[in-house]
């Protein structure tokens, strides 16, 4: 993008920014930068991905919805604030984007922490989406597990064992939750094997003979925190989950009273599934002398 352009866009953005709670006109997006609405739309869309409209749309949102985790103004007046019709529109287009009502949106604050990432784009414009970020305990369980000596995550995995793995895993009927896949700190990692092996948990009292080619293994007691990304459509997963790895990377625990503890446990992740969104948690540990964030 030259120059000229690159200012266009910028000032469209700025623009856009300014008035996320005001009425404006495609016609005013583009006087902004400098150009006929068509070709403000065209070259803004090049550049973003998105279309002027559809920016401003996910910025007010996102706005929203920051607003509802940090305030108890009714849902009604921040939906009017940024200048949705009614609060049946502004839930039909919350829901859309972030996958649940407004007002579930609350009731997950309860024990979620909302990250609201700002990722940037070509020649830095943004797009925005919420990460929900928990805190759990996992007890001391057991674990069926199918090793791999060589993998280091899912795809290097499923080449060395195959995908049926998690079929079996899924069968299990005394399994705790649904199947992973693990990532596995060396304390805690049998010699001779991979990083990376699918597994589900199981209660420490499990006794029954395991599938020939798994092991049942023993992990500690630890504290995860637990990221899920925004919705997705299916075909769009490995973006999805590059998403998450990124605000993962970029994401200080420390402010909520935690650290990284790799060494606690697996950092593992869920199935990817567009309606939820991609799900991972890596273990952490509270930090002495401070507060944490609620957990389950």
């Amino acid at each position: 993008m030259d120059a000229q352009r690159r200012q266009a866009v910028h000032r469209m953005l700025s623009y856009i920014q300014n008035h996320l709670d005001s009425e404006v006109t495609l016609l005013q997006i583009a006087h902004a930068g400098g150009y006929s609405p068509y070709h403000a739309d065209r070259i803004f869309k090049e550049e973003t991905g998105s279309s002027l409209f559809a920016y401003l749309r996910k910025s007010r949102l996102a706005t929203a919805a920051d607003i509802l985790a940090k305030t108890d103004r009714t849902i009604l007046d921040v939906a009017l604030q940024f200048v949705f019709d009614s609060h049946e529109g502004f839930t039909r287009a919350f829901s859309k984007q972030f996958g649940m009502s407004p007002s579930a949106f609350r009731k997950a604050l309860r024990t979620y922490h909302t990250y609201v990432d700002t990722q940037h784009t070509k020649e830095g414009t943004q797009d925005m989406q919420t990460v929900f970020v928990q805190v759990i305990q996992r007890p001391m369980r057991k674990v069926i597990v199918k090793y791999a000596q060589k993998a280091t995550d899912y795809f290097t995995y499923c080449e060395e064992v195959g995908c049926a793995v998690w079929d079996v895993l899924a069968s299990i009927p005394e399994a705790l939750y649904e199947p992973i896949g693990m990532w596995m700190p060396p304390s805690l990692r049998k010699l001779g094997v991979g990083i990376y092996m699918q597994g589900v948990e199981v209660p420490m009292g499990y006794d029954k003979p395991v599938t020939d080619g798994f092991s049942l293994i023993t992990l500690p007691p630890c504290s995860l925190m637990v990221f899920q990304g925004p919705p997705f459509e299916d075909a769009a997963f490995s973006g999805a989950i590059q998403d998450v790895w990124e605000v993962m990377e970029h994401y200080d625990p420390t402010l909520y009273g935690y650290r990284w503890a790799d060494e606690d446990g697996p950092r593992f992740q869920l199935c990817p599934l567009g309606y939820r969104g991609y799900i991972e948690a890596r273990p952490v540990r509270a930090l002495e002398g401070k507060p944490q964030v609620a957990s389950s």
